[in-house]
């Protein structure tokens, strides 16, 4: 799929524009990384005075600024739990923090060079690494104990992560390509390759089956991890993409790039939704909360915002009113599986609509009931859609099999 066309740009329900919340400064350099803590209690930043904050989402509440690392900072993540902050250098090491007011924290030297990118497995027990020495690392969070490496790369490795289930790995590099692990028999499952320059960034998407890649040539592509099919391929910046992050519903994904904006793309519809202008120069990192209900963006101008994303919003008096269509299995044919991405929830504002008609007490609930019962009858279309698409995924697949094993007993009889 070829970028969509963007001349439908409406929309079944109003909604606000995603707004600056908070504005972090005390970086003295580009700031390089951000990640929120799984209550979004707090964002830590990387950058590259070398510094790590821990900035603290209630007003008036003083940063903690972490210092340990002998260069820049290029990485960060928190761990599932919360309870420790990972972070990567340009100085080999990586340091595990524990982000409190003390900042007490364990360093080793992970790799020969640069430290890229960390993160760490849903389970909290394990942690990847990606470096400029071209490796990809797995380590165990107790005790930092180097568990594998995985080497196919022939450049610099600028990202990896595990996928939600942990059972995968993926990883993006100078040498152009996207490469996809199988994490117990630490293979190289796929190889894409369709990037026409470095890839700067990647992530899997929530359900664990597409995975996103940015890339130097401006673009974002979407592929899908167990067809291999390209999805979908945005061209929407006018400079390179350095990070992106998918919204926790799967709905949306948000891009930062070089051309100084954020971008916010809409997944079920395949077209852009906004373009944000904060920061002055590039953008180079951008995550949602867990919850999606903030994102945080980080630029080369030193500062780290916090926005209040808006667009994910229900509008229950909307709701009622004008009961929204759910996306039809035709509805991005040619670009997205909707297995794959749940219908997103009504967007809006408020739910005072609602309490804004009195006068008709007795037809509100009727109302509410039939919208209801409408919205529980075409989730259970769209369950029975998924199970009939896996069904026919899994009989194509047995399908190719034989296919597979008949044509090994063909070359079998056929070499002497």
């Amino acid at each position: 799929s070829l970028p969509p066309c963007f001349a439908h740009l409406t929309l079944a329900l109003p909604q606000e524009d995603p707004s600056l919340e908070r504005h972090f400064k005390g970086h003295r350099d580009a700031v390089t990384c951000v990640d929120f803590s799984i209550k979004t209690k707090q964002l830590a930043s990387g950058s590259m005075d070398s510094c790590l904050m821990v900035w603290h989402m209630k007003p008036q509440s003083r940063a903690y600024r972490f210092t340990g690392h002998k260069d820049a900072v290029t990485c960060v993540n928190f761990s599932p739990s919360g309870q420790l902050l990972a972070s990567g250098s340009r100085d080999k090491t990586v340091r595990l923090w524990v982000p409190n007011v003390k900042g007490e924290s364990t360093s080793f030297r992970a790799h020969t060079a640069t430290v890229r990118s960390v993160h760490f497995c849903s389970d909290g027990q394990s942690f990847v690494t990606a470096s400029d020495d071209k490796t990809v690392k797995v380590w165990s969070t107790h005790r930092q104990k180097f568990l594998f490496s995985l080497s196919q790369h022939i450049n610099w490795v600028r990202c990896a992560k595990f996928s939600p289930d942990g059972r995968l790995i993926v990883s993006a590099s100078d040498d152009k390509t996207v490469k996809l692990w199988d994490k117990s028999s630490r293979e190289c499952v796929h190889s894409y390759c369709e990037h026409g320059s470095f890839v700067t960034y990647v992530d899997f998407h929530p359900s664990g089956t597409c995975i996103a890649a940015a890339g130097m040539d401006n673009t974002v592509k979407v592929w899908d991890v167990r067809t291999h099919r390209l999805l979908q391929h945005y061209q929407l910046h006018s400079a390179a993409v350095n990070a992106l992050s998918f919204h926790p519903s799967g709905s949306y994904l948000i891009t930062a790039s070089s051309d100084s904006t954020l971008k916010i793309l809409d997944l079920m519809e395949g077209r852009l939704l906004y373009t944000l202008h904060g920061h002055q120069g590039p953008a180079t990192t951008v995550a949602f909360s867990r919850t999606g209900e903030y994102f945080a963006s980080g630029g080369s101008d030193e500062q780290v915002m916090v926005w209040k994303s808006n667009f994910d919003v229900v509008d229950h008096g909307e709701v009622m009113k004008v009961p929204r269509p759910p996306a039809t299995l035709a509805s991005s044919a040619g670009n997205l599986p909707e297995v794959d991405f749940p219908v997103p929830s009504g967007r809006g504002r408020s739910v005072e609509s609602v309490q804004s008609q009195p006068q008709e007490p007795v037809s509100m609930p009727q109302t509410l009931t039939s919208t209801l019962e409408h919205i529980v009858g075409q989730l259970d279309i769209l369950t029975q859609t998924v199970s009939i698409l896996e069904q026919r995924l899994t009989l194509t697949e047995d399908k190719l099999k034989q296919c597979l094993e008949n044509q090994q007993l063909i070359m079998q009889r056929t070499t002497p």
